[in-house]
């Protein structure tokens, strides 16, 4: 029966890299179908003629593979850019070595881009003799993921900088209304960052405050529901919170406390997020002396000018952390006792980005710190031997035959399933920051100069002074 299941799995896998070699036939074969219908219908006379043609040429594949015109026209563009502007790309959705979905997600993130943008970024991805490839073949990645560390990248090596991008696009930040069935409907916000990123982390605070033994909603439901409260209340423009702010909205708590809304008095504009948010600073960008992204921990590169106004302004238990000028990597910060600090669950956090196991997105805040060999069997309390996962993946590597393997100081664990076969976790692409050109580089062991070390000596002491009073780790 083992020998079974394990034939079971290579087939699944091998059905998957025919259908990513089927979807680059496709894709061929609609390229091939849109220069064909070129010729033949000749040089256009007009501009009325070019989109005549155009939406002709969409009309015929929309009608020979039943699908609408928007997903035909979608198609032959995607077909179009893999087939002349993306080799690489192409060629490994030939292979099977990428699925349709990475290389629509390679497309989407080339969009805008010139050709040598384009090239470079598809090159860090798929080819391993580039310099500084990507850490694991992009096909082991799940799709969301594989999307989120190629927009990564692209943030990082785009050629307009970030800052001149983000206010072009914070002018078109707006609220958005949806209505759905069940007498439901959407509301979503395009909004900066640091400013989505803060709302979104303070919910959970304040829901799981919520609950207790009297209270039937779920986290869930908590979040929505103090979302609502929080919009619905009377406290913008300085405002107290006035006969509005007493009414209940879905359930959520009548008067509105201060603790509740999380301290935030709106007042002369936007204020800074009050949660927990960790933030990667180059420390030359820090500075102001290069314009390369910081890292906001859950989303991606943000504008240093938005990472050196967190820090000004600062959020409550709000943590900066300066990245090694030589490699981009996070300093680890060691412990001997059972306990973790502080600092060590941020730098885990650091480190794996996300819950390790693979394919999982989970940000939570409230990922579990876990020994991968167990303190009762002799694991220690460092970096290499600790673990973030979930808590789903966390109970799934304590009730079944899922186990981490080892980790390093920079790479998180791998996990092996009980069938024995390995799977490796997505490793950050950590990559040294750019030195500004009238500053020397220093050498291993060596100064960085006196601002420099000065801030480096006060990150230090910041991550050692943290509070040591927390709970204990389970493992």
């Amino acid at each position: 029966m083992r020998r079974r299941a394990d034939e079971f799995l290579d087939g699944l896998a091998e059905i998957s890299r025919l259908d990513a070699k089927s979807a680059a036939l496709k894709a061929w074969l609609a390229a091939g179908y849109t220069a064909a219908a070129e010729t033949l219908a000749g040089p256009a006379t007009s501009p009325e003629d070019h989109t005549g043609q155009e939406m002709a040429v969409v009309a015929e594949v929309a009608c020979a593979l039943t699908v609408s015109e928007r997903t035909a026209g979608a198609l032959l563009a995607e077909a179009h850019a893999l087939t002349t502007a993306l080799p690489l790309t192409f060629s490994a959705l030939q292979a099977g070595t990428i699925s349709w979905q990475h290389a629509r997600i390679m497309v989407d993130e080339t969009t805008n881009l010139d050709r040598p943008g384009a090239a470079a970024l598809e090159a860090h991805f798929l080819d391993p003799h580039v310099v500084n490839p990507a850490r694991g073949p992009a096909g082991e990645l799940i799709p969301g993921r594989f999307r989120h560390k190629a927009r990564t990248w692209r943030e990082r090596h785009h050629p307009v900088s970030i800052e001149k991008r983000h206010i072009k696009s914070a002018a078109d930040r707006r609220l958005e209304y949806a209505p759905d069935r069940d007498g439901m409907a959407w509301l979503s916000a395009y909004l900066p960052a640091d400013t989505a990123a803060g709302i979104w982390n303070r919910t959970p605070t304040v829901a799981r405050a919520l609950q207790g033994p009297h209270e039937d909603r779920n986290l869930s439901q908590l979040r929505a529901d103090i979302a609502a409260t929080w919009l619905l209340t009377n406290n913008s423009a300085g405002s107290g919170t006035g006969d509005e702010g007493r009414e209940k909205s879905g359930g959520a708590t009548g008067e509105t406390s201060h603790e509740e809304t999380g301290g935030i008095a709106v007042s002369g504009g936007v204020p800074s997020p009050r949660a927990q948010v960790l933030i990667t600073v180059p420390v030359m960008a820090l500075l102001g002396q290069t314009d390369e992204p910081a890292m906001l921990d859950g989303y991606g590169p943000i504008p240093p000018s938005m990472a050196r106004h967190l820090i000004a302004d600062g959020a409550e238990s709000f943590h900066r952390v300066l990245i090694d000028p030589r490699d981009g990597a996070p300093l680890e910060i060691g412990r001997t006792s059972y306990r973790l600090t502080k600092a060590q669950h941020q730098w885990l956090r650091l480190r794996d980005g996300k819950c390790p196991f693979p394919g999982c997105s989970n940000h939570s805040l409230d990922n579990e710190a876990d020994h991968l060999l167990a303190w009762a069997h002799g694991g220690t309390t460092g970096i290499p031997n600790l673990g973030q996962p979930c808590h789903k993946h966390h109970r799934l590597r304590h009730i079944t035959g899922w186990k981490p393997t080892t980790a390093t100081k920079n790479e998180p664990p791998g996990w092996t399933s009980p069938t024995g076969r390995h799977y490796q976790s997505e490793h950050p692409d950590w990559e040294p920051p750019h030195w500004p050109a009238n500053i020397p580089m220093p050498g291993a062991g060596t100064s960085t100069g006196s601002v420099l070390d000065a801030d480096l000596d006060l990150e230090l002491d910041l991550d050692l002074d943290l509070d040591l009073g927390i709970p204990p780790a389970r493992s």
